[in-house]
């Protein structure tokens, strides 16, 4: 396998957000219904091929590389795909609580979760703001800082 990482044009993820943000809006919108599930579901599948395989293979980065990025400039630079990839799965997670919770009648538990994402995907879709992403990168800072004093502390008794 690989160390090395996967590029991807930034623009693609703030795409897949608009298109999660208007699956989010309308599941809101219909309220628990079939309608309702039916797009939970689909969305929980986007965010699973998101989180399982790479943001680079869900159907809305299909589309943006179709239709969208032919029509658009080069890129000023692109990112590490891991991020959005980790962002997908906390998407997914919070995707399959609001579905499981619509399809057992728990509906607010299922407006709490749908709306949390639908926010998310509303600060990455305008602001560019991606919060999954930026979680990631907290948990990689801990880590590392976490590691180091690890280190630290081992050479400290090596020493002692």
């Amino acid at each position: 396998m690989s160390t090395e990482s996967v590029q991807i044009d930034p623009r693609g993820p703030r795409f897949t957000a608009g298109v999660t943000l208007v699956i989010f809006a309308a599941v809101l919108l219909s309220g628990p219904s079939t309608a309702a599930l039916v797009l939970l579901s689909l969305q929980t599948v986007f965010f699973a091929i998101g989180s399982g395989r790479g943001v680079q293979y869900t159907p809305t980065a299909f589309v943006f590389k179709k239709l969208v990025r032919p029509r658009l400039s080069a890129p000023s630079h692109t990112e590490d795909a891991k991020p959005p990839r980790f962002a997908q799965t906390v998407g997914l997670v919070f995707t399959a609580v609001a579905l499981a919770a619509f399809a057992t009648d728990l509906d607010t538990l299922g407006y709490v979760f749908s709306a949390f994402a639908l926010a998310a995907a509303f600060l990455n879709a305008v602001f560019g703001f991606c919060l999954g992403c930026e979680l990631y990168l907290l948990g990689k800072r801990i880590s590392a800082k976490n590691s180091t004093n690890t280190d630290e502390s081992t050479k400290e008794e090596v020493t002692a």
